[in-house]
C-alpha cells in the first residue's frame, strides 16, 4: 500500500512543477484514494496534498542545494566567497548606525583569520568566543572557521562555573573576550584550570586590559593581511565547524557539533521553506551565540546575500521603528518576544512596516492571532528544531499554532515521529516486541528523528562530550537496529500532520528565551543552603511565555538564611536562570535509586492557596526574597505583577 502512495505522491509533484493541470492531478488524486481506500483518506488528500506537493517541492530544492555542496566539498566560507564575488558592495549588515558590506566582512574575516593562524592555531582547534553582539562577532567566528579553526559561541551572560565549564567541555586552546566584559573572564579565570589559557581582547582599541596577561588583538587585527587565509582550501563540508552550546535536557549546557553541512541545513532550510529571496531585509535583534540569531538570521547573509539587521539586544520600544527603517521584509522572533511586543501600548508605527513573513520559534497559539493581526503580518512561519537534532520542522503555511508539519499520506518522506513516553519517568515505552510505540493523531510523544550515518540531513553530530551525546539516542524505533534522536520534546500531531509542542521531558525548562538547566540551577542552590537536598522546575505563569523558575528546598527546621540565597543566586546565576520562586519543603519524595522526583511537585505549582510549605518570590525592587502572600499570588496571577 505505502509504496504506491509514494509513486502517486511523486506523480502529484510532476504535476504541480510541469503544470500539466487539473485532469493529471485529479488521476493522482484518485490513484491514491483507490491505494489507500477510504472516504478519510480522500478528506485527508483534499485537506493535505496541495500542502505536502509544495512542501516537497521546496524540500527538493533544498536537498538539491545540499548535496551539490556535498559533491563539490563547499563549507561556509567557500560559498561565502562566491556571495562576496556577486556581492561586494551590497550591504550584508546593518548594526545601529554602521553599514557593513559584503567586501567590508569579507576583509575583517580575512584580517582575523590570518592573524589566528600567525598565532598557532590550526585546523580543528576550538577557540572560545566571548562577546556581545556586533557584526564583527561574526567577522571573528568566520575568520576562525576560514582556517578550519572552530569557535566556540558562549553565552556571554553566563558567569563562573558555567562560564569555566563551557570553556572547558569544548577543550577551547583560546579564549578571545569582549572588552567590555573582561571582569566577568577574570572571575572565572582565577581557577588554575583556566589561568594558563591564552586570551584574546577585542574592542579596546588601544586602551589598557583589564585581564590579567591577556592580548590586545586590535592592534594585531589592523596589521593583518586582508587576503583570503590560504588554509581556506582544506576547510571541508564535513569539517566541524562551531560549537554551540545548549541545555540540552540534562546537566550543564553541551557544546553541540556544527558542521559546515548542518549550517548550511538549517540556512537553506529556513531560506527554502520559508521561501526567503535574496532582496529580503531580514531583522535579527536575537542573541548570535544561539542558533536562532547566529546561524538562522545571519546565514541568510552569509549564504543567500539578503541583508541583515542585528543589534546589541532585544528593544520591544524599538522593533517597528527600526523595521521601518531599515526597510525590513522578514523578520525574526522567539517566543518572548512577540509576547513583548503585544503588551507594548498600540501606535501608528505597528503596521506601517513592510513585512511580508516574520519567522521564529515559541510563539504562544493563545497569542498567535492577536498578534498576527494587530501588526498586520502576512504570513508567520513557526519552526521546531533543536541546536544539536536532525528533527527540525516548520510550519510554511501559517497554520495557527503549529510548529511545523508531516505528511500523514508520505511520512517516510521525511522520516521524524512522536513515540510514547511514560508520563512520570518520561522513559521510553516499548511494545511486546522491544519496539518504540508510535503515537496516534491527538496522543503526546516524544519527537524523535531518524538517524542514517553520514547523511547531511539525517546524521546527528552530537556534542563534543561523547556520554551526553549517547543520552540523546533510542534504538529499534521504526525497525529493529535502527536508531533516532531524542529531541527531549513532547509534541502532539493532529489528524492533518500538524505538530503542535507541548512540554519539555528533561531537566530543562526555557524562560526569557533561554533553555534553563535546572541541574545547573540545582547545584548553586544547594551550595549556598548548606548542600541541602534541592528540586529546581518550571512552573506555568499566566500570561507569561516559558516557565519561571522554581526552587523547592529541604529544610525541615525552617533554617534557611533568604538573605544568603538572593545573594548567591544574583552572584553565579544568569538572570533568567534564578528562581523566581522558592519553596521551603519540610520533605522531598526520592525514587528508589535515590533521586529526588520532581514531577508530582512540578504539579502543585505556586498557589500558597494549595501548598502548606512557605514559599517565597523574588521581588526585584526590593532586592530580596519576600513571602508569597495570597495577595501577591492573585496579583501575579492577574498580571498585575509583571517579571
Amino acid at each position: 500500500m505505502f509504496p504506491s502512495a509514494v509513486a502517486m505522491g511523486v506523480a502529484g509533484v510532476l504535476c504541480y512543477a510541469t503544470n500539466l493541470g487539473a485532469s493529471m492531478i485529479t488521476i493522482c488524486a484518485l490513484a491514491l484514494y483507490l491505494s489507500l481506500g477510504g472516504s478519510q483518506t480522500l478528506w485527508l488528500i483534499y485537506r493535505t496534498l496541495p500542502r505536502d506537493v509544495k512542501g516537497l517541492y521546496r524540500y527538493l530544492r533544498l536537498l538539491k542545494r545540499i548535496h551539490h555542496a556535498k559533491r563539490n566539498n563547499l563549507s561556509v566560507p567557500k560559498i561565502f566567497q562566491e556571495v562576496v564575488r556577486k556581492n561586494r558592495n551590497k550591504v550584508a549588515f546593518y548594526f545601529e548606525d554602521e553599514t557593513w558590506t559584503f567586501q567590508q566582512v569579507d576583509e575583517l574575516s580575512n584580517k582575523v583569520g590570518n592573524y589566528f593562524a600567525a598565532k598557532g592555531v590550526k585546523h580543528g582547534d576550538p577557540v572560545a568566543l566571548f562577546m556581545e553582539n556586533c557584526v564583527e562577532y561574526v567577522c571573528i567566528w568566520l575568520g576562525l572557521t576560514k582556517i578550519g579553526a572552530i569557535p566556540a559561541l558562549i553565552n556571554y551572560n553566563l558567569r563562573f562555573d558555567s562560564l569555566k565549564h563551557c570553556i572547558n567541555v569544548a577543550a577551547c586552546k583560546a579564549v578571545i573576550c569582549g572588552a567590555n566584559i573582561q571582569a566577568a573572564l577574570a572571575e572565572a579565570r582565577e581557577s588554575d584550570d583556566l589561568s594558563n589559557l591564552p586570551v584574546y581582547v577585542f574592542g579596546t582599541g588601544e586602551n589598557e586590559l583589564i585581564l590579567k596577561d591577556a592580548v590586545n588583538m586590535d592592534v594585531g587585527i589592523k596589521e593583518s593581511p586582508s587576503t583570503t587565509p590560504p588554509q581556506i582550501d582544506s576547510v571541508n563540508f564535513s569539517d566541524k565547524m562551531v560549537f554551540i552550546y545548549t541545555s540540552g535536557t540534562t546537566g550543564m549546557p553541551k557544546a553541540a557539533v556544527i558542521k559546515h553541512s548542518r549550517y548550511l541545513f538549517f540556512t537553506s532550510g529556513v531560506y527554502y521553506l520559508a521561501a526567503l529571496d535574496p532582496s529580503d531585509v531580514i531583522y535579527d535583534p536575537l542573541p548570535l551565540y544561539h542558533t536562532a540569531g547566529g546561524m538562522l538570521g545571519t546565514g541568510q547573509a552569509l549564504l543567500y546575500a539578503c541583508s541583515t539587521v542585528i543589534r546589541v539586544k532585544f528593544s520591544a520600544s524599538k522593533y517597528w521603528e527600526e523595521t521601518i527603517r531599515y526597510s525590513v521584509t522578514v523578520a525574526q522572533y522567539i517566543g518572548e518576544i512577540c509576547r513583548y511586543l503585544l503588551n507594548t501600548p498600540e501606535k501608528p508605527e505597528d503596521k506601517r512596516h513592510n513585512i511580508r513573513l516574520m519567522f521564529g520559534n515559541g510563539l504562544r497559539p493563545n497569542i498567535w492571532k492577536d498578534f498576527q493581526s494587530r501588526f498586520s503580518i502576512p504570513r508567520i512561519s513557526e519552526f521546531y528544531g533543536s541546536t544539536e537534532g536532525n528533527a527540525n520542522i516548520i510550519n510554511m503555511d501559517g497554520k495557527p499554532g503549529a510548529v511545523g508539519f508531516v505528511s500523514v499520506l508520505f511520512p517516510s518522506v521525511y522520516p521524524v515521529a512522536l513515540i510514547k513516553v511514560d508520563e512520570d519517568t518520561r522513559e521510553v515505552v516499548r511494545d511486546a516486541n522491544g519496539m518504540c510505540i508510535l503515537c496516534k493523531p491527538g496522543e503526546p510523544g516524544e519527537f524523535i528523528g531518524k538517524i542514517v550515518k553520514d547523511d547531511p540531513v539525517r546524521d546527528f553530530h552530537g556534542y563534543a562530550d561523547d556520554s551526553a551525546t549517547k543520552k540523546k539516542i533510542v534504538r529499534d524505533v521504526f525497525k529493529k537496529g535502527d536508531y533516532a534522536f531524542l529531541s527531549g520534546d513532547i509534541l502532539m500531531m493532529d489528524e492533518e500532520g500538524y505538530l503542535y509542542f507541548k512540554d519539555r521531558t528533561g531537566d530543562t525548562f526555557r524562560w526569557k528565551g533561554e533553555n534553563v538547566s535546572t541541574n545547573e540551577v540545582e547545584a548553586v542552590i544547594s551550595k549556598v543552603a548548606g548542600h541541602a537536598d534541592v528540586v529546581v522546575y518550571g512552573v506555568e505563569v499566566p500570561g507569561a511565555e516559558g516557565r519561571a523558575g522554581m526552587a523547592a528546598i529541604l529544610d525541615g527546621e525552617v533554617s534557611l538564611n533568604l538573605e544568603e540565597l538572593y545573594a548567591g543566586v544574583m552572584r553565579a546565576l544568569a538572570s533568567y536562570a534564578r528562581p523566581y520562586f522558592v519553596r521551603i519543603a519540610k520533605e522531598l519524595e526520592m525514587t528508589g535509586t535515590y533521586k529526588l522526583k520532581k514531577i508530582a511537585i512540578q504539579k502543585e505549582g505556586f498557589n500558597p492557596n494549595v501548598i502548606k510549605d512557605k514559599i517565597y518570590f523574588l521581588d526585584a525592587k526590593k532586592k530580596e526574597y519576600v513571602p508569597l502572600t495570597i495577595d501577591l499570588y492573585d496579583k501575579i496571577v492577574s498580571g498585575e505583577v509583571r517579571f
